[in-house]
């Protein structure tokens, strides 16, 4: 069964009197426990899709079903509850809250969606900065973390409330070559032991060449998908 199944998948936007196209009639789907980009450049409608399929934009029309659920469908609220639920998400500025420390960012899904117990969520987080290789950071604020461990912060609040879906919009575009590599290397790690599937929207040669399938996007339009070729 598929995670994500997209029919006939268009947004158009109103910019004063224009209508913007940005995604046109596409179809596609993602199986459960995958490594996805979709790629092009930009301009291309690749953020738009990851919007519509996280619930933070709704289709002009087609549909999208995200775990046979009709996404486009749901109101603003139950969008947010759905998200909450079953989608984490990954940003190239990394969205941390600078306020908080790595422990509290990891930790905030939990509290604002899940209302977890605290021991619980104590546990949760604990595991996930394991997880990342972050545990002695756990306590600094991201102005005092590198690029790389912000990112790995990221990657662990998309993870902590157990989310099925994980969506990155340009994950390693802030991010050195190794460093990229290294957070790259890291979400396939938590795909393998976690079975969560990771959808990327990217310029990024480094996502493409690891990604299982790739999506091409050009003026909106799908123009190529299939299985990438690993050597």
């Amino acid at each position: 069964m598929s995670l994500i199944r997209a029919t006939n998948l268009t947004k158009t936007y109103r910019v004063g009197d224009v209508d913007v196209p940005a995604v046109r009639g596409v179809d596609f789907t993602i199986e459960p426990a995958s490594f996805v980009a979709f790629v092009g450049p930009s301009g291309s409608g690749k953020s738009t899709v990851l919007n519509m399929i996280g619930c933070l934009d709704h289709p002009t029309s087609g549909a999208v079903s995200v775990l046979d659920t009709d996404v486009a469908a749901l109101d603003r609220s139950a969008s947010a509850a759905f998200r909450g639920k079953n989608i984490g998400f990954i940003f190239q500025d990394f969205n941390l809250i600078p306020v908080f420390t790595a422990y509290e960012n990891i930790e905030y899904p939990l509290i604002m969606v899940q209302n977890w117990p605290p021991a619980k969520r104590r546990d949760q987080v604990r595991a996930l900065l394991q997880a990342v290789g972050m545990t002695d950071q756990a306590d600094k604020r991201p102005d005092q973390l590198s690029g790389g461990q912000k990112q790995r912060v990221a990657v662990a609040r998309a993870l902590v409330a157990h989310s099925k879906l994980v969506l990155a919009d340009e994950p390693t575009a802030n991010l050195d070559h190794d460093t990229a590599y290294r957070i790259i290397e890291l979400m396939r790690k938590m795909r393998d032991e976690l079975g969560t599937t990771f959808v990327f929207s990217t310029h990024d040669p480094k996502i493409m060449r690891e990604a299982e399938v790739t999506f091409t996007l050009e003026d909106g339009r799908l123009i190529n998908h299939g299985e990438a070729a690993h050597g």
